[in-house]
């Protein structure tokens, strides 16, 4: 999405007394949280299976995602694609327009239970207002999904490559035309987690062949990342949700590109370099790839390849320690937003940011300070990602 300056329209009515429930159960989300899916599946078991058989890691997704969306009541166009992707996404769940009323009471009992203070009948009847709407984007985008697209993909697993003792490149074949842009991403479930979803990457441009791939980095108790790099082999099947995402390329200008990537954030932004590639339109293309060390860059010599085909694309290596050299390339040493910093000012630059949540943080401050406007810089942001039923 791209970033944008917050709006200086004053709150309506609705979302101040929305915004003040927020702000008193904040202290308390995580009862608010237990109290809301414990009276959900105490009053509506038939919604139990919905959800993963141990809700450690997904619990609080729904809920938050709720509040994200109550807080850009007074944003329509925000509001609505934000709501529009998260619709689409939870088909693979299996949700149904019947299920919402259920979540909706539930969501304003928990809500009532903890923000003693705010909760009144005009708060109430604010978030009802908000709710409906809410549900009724979210139901809308759900049927019109329904009528082009599955509510997930089975893909098979053709080629499992370990680059890293927990990073994998992993390449699948879907069943059926996928169809996604460059710079997006979709959620995959294991077979050995059902209802377990996560997100990644497509780590290329479509390809003609339709197979997909992508990069995964093993992290510590998550479920899908381990299956994905140290239990999936080649013959195995997992599933895909719908594409999402709006770090796209826009084709119709000559701007240059300026592509910061840090771990596993580097698929995405090969798939923009191929997908500028592929359209013909020479434009600069900067890509700043970090990484703790030399050694977690491993896909550089695949980047520094595509920069010896392409002589409009320049690659550049940030290691937090180092120096080191690679390819016969010389790596930056330093945090990743510092040596964008260095190489600026990009003003005329469209940005991408990819990457761990810290990295989107500081790299938006460091494109700034590096001249970029802030409505030509764009990521997906941790909210929609999360919001988006991973």
């Amino acid at each position: 999405m791209r970033a944008s300056a917050s709006s200086a329209t004053p709150a309506s009515p609705d979302a101040i007394l929305i915004r003040r429930t927020m702000t008193e159960i904040e202290p308390v989300a995580d009862k608010v949280t237990s109290y809301f899916y414990a009276l959900l599946f105490v009053q509506y078991p038939d919604l139990r299976a919905l959800f993963p058989a141990s809700m450690d890691t997904q619990r609080d997704r729904l809920f938050k995602a709720l509040l994200t969306a109550a807080q850009h009541v007074d944003d329509a166009d925000v509001l609505t694609a934000y709501l529009a992707n998260l619709g689409r996404g939870h088909r693979k769940y299996g949700t149904l327009p019947d299920h919402y009323p259920a979540v909706g009471e539930c969501l304003l009992a928990a809500l009532g239970r903890y923000a003693t203070s705010s909760w009144g009948p005009e708060t109430e009847a604010a978030w009802v207002r908000a709710y409906t709407a809410i549900s009724q984007i979210m139901i809308d985008a759900a049927s019109a999904d329904e009528a082009v697209a599955p509510a997930w993909w089975h893909a098979e697993v053709v080629s499992h490559e370990l680059r890293t003792p927990d990073i994998a490149v992993v390449t699948v074949r879907p069943d059926q035309p996928y169809p996604f842009l460059a710079g997006q991403y979709t959620s995959v479930e294991t077979p050995w987690w059902p209802r377990v979803w996560r997100h990644y990457s497509f780590a290329s441009a479509p390809r003609s062949d339709g197979l997909l791939s992508f990069h995964v980095k093993a992290v510590p108790a998550g479920w899908v990342s381990n299956a994905m790099v140290h239990r999936a082999r080649p013959g195995d099947v997992i599933r895909l949700g719908a594409p999402g995402g709006s770090m796209t390329v826009d084709h119709t200008t000559r701007s240059g590109l300026l592509c910061v990537g840090g771990g596993t954030g580097i698929a995405p932004l090969k798939a923009l370099v191929e997908d500028v590639a592929e359209h013909g339109i020479h434009r600069p293309v900067e890509v700043f790839y970090g990484a703790r060390s030399d050694h977690d860059l491993y896909d550089l010599d695949t980047m520094l390849q595509l920069e010896k085909a392409h002589p409009w694309l320049s690659v550049r290596p940030v290691v937090a320690t180092g120096p080191a050299a690679r390819g016969g390339t010389s790596s930056e040493t330093g945090q990743l937003p510092d040596a964008v910093r260095q190489y600026g000012p990009f003003q005329e630059y469209d940005a991408y940011l990819s990457g761990p949540p810290g990295l989107i943080r500081s790299g938006v401050d460091a494109l700034v300070g590096a001249g970029v406007p802030a409505d030509r810089i764009r990521h997906d942001s941790v909210e929609e990602l999360v919001a988006a039923g991973d």
